[in-house]
């Protein structure tokens, strides 16, 4: 799950991470009020709070000298559909701002915490590149990324944080200051279920303040049943409609562009099924995960998920029987595409416990699926199933 900029810096505020002083604000007339009653001082920066990052290069983040300012550009913002490299064309619309204090600074870096996988380890990160796109900063000059991986039972040590300030070549007050940044923030990360913390750009001011000029958390949704007030921060307008509408089934689901809707059991599976999609020369028009059950009731909400996405034109299904047998989840998928009415071609991909017993049924279900073999004989079927209605469209 993702929350706003300003509702992270509050719960980094409980963890002793230094952040600019400021408040939210829904309209103009608020706005002003933050910036005079809560900030204070005679510089405010305005942001917008949408769930994407480079909202400075879409216009979403401005500077205001005075308080007509303030409101002028607030005015401006709030309501704006703002585009940015993470929101995709459509954009998202601007409904809350930010309202923070002007920083002095003097250097801007990057830091940030997540888990790896590979070494089962909190992997902090840190580089001289604040106020870059840090994807891009790993894919053109990574040795400027530096990594402490942390075990997890320990949590961060003093010297791992003085270290990584070294290396930042940082010194004096602001060393000081920096170590005290990370141990705080790595508390914040590890304390709250945290799946993400990122701060880019993290400031080191003038006067040797280390401070989170801006701040991104993502939370593990597994988890959420203990955290609800991190729940109470979920931010709906924020989220796909068919997204919000899956989660009521506790199906995982993300939308993409493509045209070939995708239901899989299992995430691993999921992103497998997409890449040989695509290598096939579709595009998938979805993730969905309906987990390891795949019975009727999963598989037609899944398909009612699948069909409201108008771009659709037809569905491939790959499920592996391992805890559940194949048999079963063909009657689950028949039975669902029966109640559920489907006009779209189907491409069916059994494998594993009782599978040709499962592509039996389909076969004499009545309805019009297309059976796979593997993966890579579905993946084609689907692909080849469009192209036939492209050319008769």
């Amino acid at each position: 799950m993702k929350i706003h900029e300003y509702q992270a810096k509050e719960i980094l505020r409980q963890f002793n991470v230094p952040t600019p002083k400021g408040a939210v604000a829904y309209t103009a007339e608020q706005a002003v009020q933050v910036a005079k009653e809560v900030v204070g001082g005679d510089l405010w920066v305005v942001k917008a709070q949408i769930h994407a990052g480079g909202r400075g290069k879409g216009g979403g983040v401005k500077i205001a000298r005075s308080l007509d300012e303030v409101y002028k550009i607030s005015q401006q913002i709030l309501g704006m559909t703002l585009i940015t490299h993470q929101t995709g064309p459509e954009g998202n619309v601007v409904k809350r701002l930010l309202i923070e204090q002007g920083v002095n600074i003097d250097k801007e870096l990057y830091v940030g915490i997540t888990l790896d996988r590979t070494s089962y380890k909190n992997v902090f990160m840190a580089s001289t590149e604040g106020g870059v796109e840090i994807e891009k900063v790993a894919a053109e000059t990574p040795e400027k990324i530096l990594k402490v991986f942390i075990d997890p039972l320990i949590g961060m040590q003093l010297y791992e944080a003085r270290d990584l300030s070294f290396k930042l070549g940082l010194e004096g007050l602001q060393h000081k200051n920096a170590v005290s940044f990370f141990l705080a923030l790595y508390k914040a990360y590890s304390s709250i279920d945290a799946s993400i913390a990122e701060i880019n750009p993290l400031v080191v001011t003038k006067e040797g303040e280390v401070i989170a000029l801006d701040a991104k958390m993502n939370f593990d949704d597994n988890a959420l049943y203990r955290r609800k007030d991190i729940l109470a921060l979920r931010d709906l307008d924020e989220e796909s409609p068919l997204e919000i509408e899956a989660s009521k089934y506790n199906l995982n689901y993300i939308k993409l562009d493509g045209n070939v809707g995708c239901m899989v059991n299992g995430a691993g599976l999921a992103m497998g099924t997409m890449d040989i999609i695509k290598l096939a020369g579709g595009e998938p028009a979805n993730f969905l995960d309906v987990g390891g059950s795949a019975n009727k009731e999963t598989v037609a909400n899944g398909f009612k998920i699948i069909l409201s996405d108008t771009n659709v034109k037809a569905i491939l299904i790959n499920i592996f029987g391992g805890i559940v047998r194949c048999d079963r989840v063909a009657q689950g998928v028949i039975d669902a595409a029966k109640e559920v009415q489907i006009s779209l071609p189907i491409v069916v991909r059994l494998e594993g416990t009782n599978a040709p017993e499962a592509r039996k049924l389909l076969a004499e279900s009545g309805l019009a699926f297309e059976v796979a073999s593997s993966l890579g004989d579905a993946a084609k079927k689907v692909t080849s199933v469009l192209r036939a209605e492209t050319v008769f469209a």
